[in-house]
């Protein structure tokens, strides 16, 4: 399935991505759930049996997604989770070694926006970079998750940027402050839709890249990964627990900005496209 989430004047609802310019509002067919976050809470039980009651339903009364306010997939998640320094061709591109455990930081939830939402520029920071990223959404609470049995943990994947003002980010002052260079408003767009994991034959395989105003900056594959998503699930949930909903960003592969001769940063009118090949692509305009 490729479930997303809407606005619409009752609120936000849960769509269902068919043929793929249509959607089948959920609400109208007897789905309770107003966010993917609560589909979520109901267990991997809930998500199968939407996905068996969707499937008897025919093609009557579909939206057109281009009059949807989309949003993203998962706007309200508990944790948003990153691992950095995660991509081995990324690690070359810094001439850093490629790290023994995973990595963590986070990013606030105020940074998460839309697949097609403007990102405002923040007057803070000259230094905004972008990071294509896979970013997986967490299906079921889980606390010292085996490795064999981590990938029952994901309900399915979404496309996200880890967006960074490099210039907070690397602040000599502090010493870097992370969290903040990370974590401003729209800083963290997601989409198009979260696939579910069914859809995704295999996630360490697939084709990932961003574009500037049409330009590649980067493209690269997840078969380039150092943790893969059962280590990454598996190491993390040893300190705290996941819950439905979490969104964790996997990495980034090379071609950032701040590591360009010369650098690169992004500037007011940039088109900002970042593909995962089966998941699709989101379009991000800087304002």
């Amino acid at each position: 399935m490729r479930l997303i989430q809407f606005l619409t004047q009752r609120g936000l609802r849960i769509g269902l991505e068919r043929n793929g310019d249509k959607v089948l509002d959920l609400g109208e067919h007897g789905i309770q759930e107003t966010s993917l976050r609560a589909l979520l809470e109901g267990g991997p039980e809930r998500l199968e049996e939407v996905k068996r009651l969707t499937a008897q339903i025919s093609g009557v009364n579909l939206l057109d997604k281009k009059d949807l306010k989309i949003v993203a997939p998962i706007s309200d998640p508990s944790k948003l989770l990153c691992v950095g320094m995660n991509y081995r061709d990324h690690c070359e591109e810094q001439n850093a070694p490629i790290p023994k455990e995973p990595v963590f930081f986070s990013k606030c939830v105020n940074a998460i926006t839309g697949p097609t939402s403007d990102i405002q520029l923040p007057e803070v920071s000259k230094e905004v970079d972008w990071e294509v990223e896979l970013a997986f959404v967490i299906a079921k609470t889980g606390k010292n998750v085996p490795l064999d049995s981590a990938m029952d943990y994901v309900a399915g994947y979404v496309v996200a940027n880890d967006v960074s003002a490099r210039d907070w980010q690397f602040k000599p002052e502090s010493l870097g402050q992370w969290l903040l260079g990370k974590s401003m408003d729209g800083f963290c767009p997601l989409g198009p839709a979260l696939v579910t994991k069914d859809e995704i034959q295999d996630p360490h395989n697939l084709g990932l890249r961003l574009r500037i105003n049409g330009v590649t900056k980067q493209s690269s594959n997840t078969n380039q990964l150092v943790f893969d998503i059962p280590a990454i699930i598996s190491y993390v949930s040893r300190l705290m627990t996941l819950s439905p909903g979490d969104v964790i960003l996997t990495g980034t592969p090379p071609g950032v900005g701040c590591f360009r001769s010369p650098k690169e940063f992004i500037k007011s009118g940039d088109v900002m496209e970042t593909e995962i090949d089966g998941i699709g692509t989101i379009v991000n305009r800087f304002v």
